[in-house]
């Protein structure tokens, strides 16, 4: 069987580290991810909305869902990569943003991707890393409902704005030795 013939072999996960802007903006960068979507996960309303998660009532974390390619990129390699992308070690805030809404979460997808999230969290905290203890939920993802339109490839199509400027230029300059 030739490449082009090759069947691509997609996951997924689903992180929550703050803004989902921010975290976007980062997992696209990497080689192996097929797709990343911005949106809100573990809490209790059906269908919430922006405005109703920026209330902090919802119970949601706004988060993003990766589509990737596990022959490029393992579930590891993104956990990784989260730990790198935010801190892990302050409740319900990144930055600015603070919320519940702004908490830290591995949602794991199966049991495999639970214990991979779990034993490099534990291995993490005892690595001394972080001053502090790591803070990330680690919970079964239930519903996954995407973010309104606007809300995709933000960092992409708005790269001039403020807030891509200020908060998400830099951090990719950071994790990825970026101009």
């Amino acid at each position: 069987m030739n490449e082009s013939n090759k069947e691509i072999l997609i996951e997924q996960a689903t992180f929550g580290a703050g803004c989902f802007w921010c975290v976007e903006a980062v997992f696209e960068q990497l080689d192996g991810v097929l797709d990343v979507r911005a949106g809100y996960t573990a809490g209790k309303t059906i269908n919430p909305t922006y405005e109703q998660i920026c209330t902090g009532k919802t119970g949601h974390a706004e988060v993003i869902q990766i589509d990737f390619n596990p022959n490029k990129i393992t579930f590891t390699d993104l956990v990784n990569v989260f730990w790198k992308s935010h801190d892990p070690t302050t409740l319900n805030q990144q930055g600015a943003d603070r919320g519940t809404q702004y908490r830290s979460g591995i949602y794991f997808h199966n049991i495999v991707q639970k214990k991979i999230a779990e034993d490099s969290k534990k291995s993490l905290d005892k690595s001394g890393t972080f001053r502090d203890s790591i803070v990330t939920e680690i919970e079964k993802l239930g519903v996954f409902y995407i973010a309104e339109n606007y809300h995709q490839d933000y960092y992409r199509l708005n790269t001039n704005a403020p807030y891509c400027q200020l908060v998400i230029k830099p951090k990719l300059k950071k994790l990825f030795n970026n101009k």
